[in-house]
């Protein structure tokens, strides 16, 4: 075991539904990182440290174990950002813990990923667009990224507005076509009275056809 990290910061641990994606409703537990390496401007999570409490690993451990739910989502932030706590907390008690991994990323860490890949059991990989994040497009990164991923259960999620472009639409299908994944359009919010969500639907499907469209269920239901 390399880069032994004694301590991350975690903004919060709880459970609720998951809200987002392939596996929305269902239960799971959430460890919500701070830190993130992009800074995407529609992004509505705090990642001030100052309210955030340090765990290590046998903590973390010791609260999700006590937890009725079969699946842990680690997310953020970014949680491949934390990827020497996350090592460190996998190879000793992965096995032990005896729950699914399930993370939520953005798809650009890649050799962090490569890193933890065999103790993750779902990856949730959010590919960021420029026309929505003001963070530039990371296509070639994203390619690299979803090889490793693929790995494991692997699928695409895409935050889209009335800004995407077309070159972006065709880009992400043959992303996805390329590794099999499926696509989950996910309108950004809050929901905007005019945003073009069938017509935006309709172009991803005239190039790609396994594409789901999933809002932010949670945030439609008041949940955390």
């Amino acid at each position: 075991m390399q880069n032994t990290v004694k301590k991350t910061a975690i903004k919060e641990i709880f459970t609720s539904i998951q809200g987002e994606g392939l596996y929305v409703g269902e239960k799971h537990i959430f460890v919500r990182f701070c830190h993130c390496n992009l800074a995407c401007k529609y992004c509505d999570t705090d990642f001030s440290v100052s309210n955030a409490k340090k765990y290590d690993i046998d903590e973390l451990y010791n609260i999700l174990s006590g937890l009725d739910v079969e699946t842990v989502s680690f997310t953020g932030g970014e949680p491949l950002v934390e990827v020497d706590f996350l090592l460190n907390f996998l190879e000793k008690y992965k096995n032990k813990l005896n729950k699914r991994i399930y993370l939520e990323t953005n798809g650009t860490l890649y050799d962090n990923l490569l890193k933890i890949i065999d103790y993750v059991d779902i990856v949730a990989a959010d590919i960021k667009l420029q026309s929505v994040t003001n963070e530039e497009n990371r296509f070639d990164i994203n390619k690299k990224f979803l090889k490793i991923a693929n790995k494991k259960e692997t699928f695409v999620k895409i935050v889209f507005d009335n800004n995407i472009t077309y070159e972006e639409i065709i880009t992400c299908c043959k992303l996805a076509k390329e590794n099999n994944n499926t696509i989950v359009l996910q309108p950004k919010m809050p929901l905007s009275p005019d945003i073009r969500i069938e017509k935006i639907f309709d172009l991803f499907y005239k190039n790609y056809k396994n594409i789901r469209l999933i809002p932010q269920v949670h945030k439609f239901l008041n949940l955390l």
